[in-house]
């Protein structure tokens, strides 16, 4: 079975490599993209990808993934800390969504120890790095073949 899988990544991680590197790394966005490809070939997964600096971009992207895509990948970026509307729109859809982070969330300002968008997730992947994109990917593999 084909897997096809939307990548969204949100606010700022257009700025990946160059955006405090001691937090995120130096792996850059096209790059991170990349690698992402690299091991969806290996599982058999189509994948695409969106990053966006607006809510109403990501909205929109969820909402079109109806009857296009069987998973969603998700770093809601600074939206996971407040955008209701973000974990209204993943509910709404009914794709397994799986969410990452690079850095732990839970490890840095109190703030972000809060995830709005994880209650629409199947589960969170956060503070491995490029890593938790991987695992995520992984997941979801298994997540939409059962």
């Amino acid at each position: 079975m084909y897997v096809r899988i939307l990548v969204i990544n949100g606010p700022n991680l257009n700025l990946l490599g160059e955006r405090e590197p001691e937090i995120y790394g130096r792996t850059t966005l096209p790059e991170m993209e990349g690698i992402i490809r690299a091991e969806a070939e290996k599982l058999g997964i189509d994948v695409s990808f969106l990053q966006s600096n607006s809510e109403s971009g990501i909205l929109s992207a969820i909402h079109e993934a109806r009857g296009r895509f069987d998973g969603i990948l998700i770093n809601p970026g600074s939206f996971t800390h407040y955008s209701v509307a973000i974990a209204d729109a993943l509910k709404a859809v009914k794709i397994p969504a799986v969410e990452v982070h690079i850095s732990n969330i839970f490890a840095r300002e109190g703030f972000r120890a809060k995830s709005v968008t994880a209650r629409a997730c199947v589960g969170v992947i956060t503070g491995f790095g490029p890593a938790s994109y991987i695992l995520g990917l992984h997941a979801l593999a298994r997540i939409t073949r059962e």
